[in-house]
């Protein structure tokens, strides 16, 4: 059911159009108003108070003067009254004359709700707009009680409806997921085969690709560049059986305490960077590492965690200007009241922030941007599968932590991670 606040309209939201030809004059209202902190709206003749009409009718009041050239006060009156949604707004007129009882009658004929003479006298002045200001700060709030009441009486109806219509829908769709929740759980026990069977073959030719590498490097060859690869070559494909292997037995149960050891993430980025040598010597980024904590986590997936940012922040460089990838750490602790935003309280946790100057994102997608194969860019322009940032959010999230991303369209983006201390078990 949708909700509604009272209308509370302050000073400054209250709009009063005063009508003159004269300057000074209109200068001596304002400051004898201006303790009110009304919303002045200023016109020098009945024209130019109409035009203002045309474009804004919210005014509670209006103070216009009897005697102006080309067109009179009445005469704006009589031609504002014609006007639908003009046609409550009160006017008071301000003259310096008074002609007697039959001129006074033809203004509250035509819609007049009061007369000012001038010299203006300043207090009277003030209690007059302060009654109607009041009066239409009440109206204000009628206007709002009887939308609150008609959108209610809508919404009741409504869901009056939709309950006799939920209600088949529920039943259908509890018999569905009965039906869905059984087809799941076998589903799942085909991928858990299916997942180990595909990870126990990929180590096979893997261990082909070491094992036939490590008869080339044995021959001596006297080319060192060659060497070079073939070393990276056996590196890779051991760090890649590692993983496979840690993959597959982190599939197979549930976390457990036992999996989670003390990490040193300058000597794990040291890793990371190791593993990206070839990407970096082809994009040449300026990479600015600040002292990182240690903290508790699976080596193996806080491993493929900045692996999978680091990879992201010198892929999507900005081609206009040097890559900048800026790496730095810090302690959040709670509040005074113990409050930490939406993570536990009193549990401190380490920051860890990367920054880079590529060609970001439009922030509208910070947190699309973590959905499982939710690609923001072009297939064509840059390689991937729109899996790397979901696994860095299931990472993360593993660990307790928390993940969120800042951008700007070809001005960079910041991925800012949140680990506890320590584990919360």
């Amino acid at each position: 059911m949708e909700h509604f606040k009272e209308t509370d309209l302050n000073n400054s939201e209250i709009k009063i159009l005063v009508v003159d030809d004269r300057e000074d004059n209109l200068f001596s209202i304002e400051t004898i108003l201006e303790l009110g902190h009304y919303n002045i709206v200023k016109a020098t003749s009945g024209r130019a108070a109409l035009k203002i009409l045309l474009k804004e009718q919210d005014f509670s009041l209006i103070l216009m003067d009897v005697q102006m050239p080309d067109m009179s006060g009445y005469e704006t009156a009589a031609l504002i009254y014609e006007r639908e949604k003009l046609k409550d707004i009160p006017i008071i007129f301000i003259t310096a004359h008074n002609y007697g009882e039959d001129h006074v009658f033809k203004g509250y004929r035509i819609g007049a709700v009061d007369y000012i003479y001038k010299p203006i006298n300043p207090d009277l002045l003030r209690a007059k707009v302060d009654v109607f200001v009041e009066l239409y700060r009440k109206n204000q709030t009628l206007i709002s009680h009887e939308r609150r009441l008609l959108a209610i009486n809508n919404d009741l109806q409504k869901e009056i409806n939709d309950r006799k219509v939920s209600e088949e829908k529920v039943r259908s769709l509890n018999e569905q997921l009965l039906e869905n929740n059984i087809y799941l759980k076998a589903m799942n026990e085909d991928l858990d085969r299916y997942a180990y069977v595909a990870s126990h073959d990929l180590q096979e030719p893997l261990r082909k690709i070491m094992i036939f590498s490590d008869k080339i490097l044995s021959k001596r060859i006297e080319d060192d560049e060659i060497n070079t690869y073939l070393t990276k070559i056996v590196n890779s494909s051991k760090r890649m059986q590692t993983l496979i292997e840690d993959v597959l037995r982190f599939s197979r149960h549930n976390t457990q305490p036992a999996d989670f050891s003390r990490i040193d993430l300058n000597v794990l980025m040291r890793d990371v960077l190791h593993e990206l040598d070839f990407e970096i010597e082809k994009t040449r980024p300026v990479i600015n590492i600040n002292p990182l904590p240690e903290i508790w986590g699976i080596p193996v997936l806080i491993h493929q965690l900045f692996l999978n940012l680091l990879s992201n922040a010198i892929k999507f460089s900005n081609k206009r200007e040097e890559p900048l990838i800026q790496v730095s750490s810090m302690m959040i602790t709670p509040d005074s009241n113990g409050n930490f935003r939406n993570k536990v309280p009193t549990v401190r946790y380490h920051q860890i922030s990367i920054t880079d100057n590529g060609i970001g994102f439009d922030a509208s997608y910070s947190d699309e941007i973590f959905r499982v194969f939710k690609r923001l860019h072009s297939y064509h322009e840059y390689t991937g599968t729109g899996i790397g940032l979901s696994i860095c959010k299931k990472i993360v999230e593993q660990h307790d932590g928390f993940i969120s991303a800042e951008g700007r369209l070809n001005e960079g983006a910041t991925f800012t991670i949140e680990l506890p201390e320590k584990k919360f078990n």
